[in-house]
C-alpha cells in the first residue's frame, strides 16, 4: 500500500556550528519505520542555515567544517551591505546557498538508507539562529 505524509518538525536551538539532527529527525517521523521502500525528503525553511549529509562518527569533522567555511565566508567583509542583523548575517546566507536547504534520503525497510558513517548535518551558520523549520516529504510503500 502506497504512503504519504507531510510534517513540519520543530529543530531545537542550536549554537553555531555543525550538528549531527538524525535522531531528532526520526523522533519526530515515526512513520519512516512502516515504510518498506521510498523517499525521505527534507526542507529546511531558513536562509541561514543548511542541510548536509557527512560522517557520522568523528566530532572533529563538524569542528574542521565549521572553522573551513568561517574562513571561506569570513564575517566583516567591507564589501557586504546586507548586515542589518548583524556581520554573521550576510555569510550566513553564502553558506546557506553553497551547501543547500533540502535533502532526498531513501528509505528501506523501516530506515533512512544513510551509509555507515553519514549522517544529517544541521549548518547552523548564525551565532543566534533559534529554533529552526523542516517541512518533511515521506513517501513510499509498506
Amino acid at each position: 500500500m502506497s504512503f504519504y505524509v507531510q510534517k513540519k518538525l520543530v529543530l531545537k536551538s542550536r549554537r553555531r556550528g555543525f550538528h549531527l539532527i538524525d535522531e531528532e529527525i526520526l523522533q519526530q517521523l515515526p512513520e519512516i519505520s512502516s515504510i518498506k521502500s521510498g523517499l525521505c525528503q527534507l526542507f529546511l525553511q531558513h536562509t541561514s542555515a543548511s542541510l548536509t549529509i557527512n560522517e557520522n562518527a568523528d566530532p572533529s569533522v563538524r569542528v574542521d567544517m565549521e572553522a573551513y567555511f568561517n574562513r571561506q565566508v569570513a564575517e566583516d567583509n567591507s564589501y557586504f551591505t546586507h548586515t542589518y542583523e548583524g556581520s554573521d548575517d550576510m555569510p550566513a546566507h553564502i553558506k546557506s546557498s553553497l551547501l543547500g536547504v533540502s535533502l532526498t534520503i531513501p528509505i528501506s525497510d523501516g530506515r533512512l538508507a544513510l551509509g555507515t558513517w553519514q549522517g544529517i548535518y544541521l549548518g547552523e551558520h548564525r551565532n543566534d539562529g533559534g529554533a529552526r523549520k523542516l517541512l518533511a516529504t515521506v513517501h513510499g510503500v509498506d
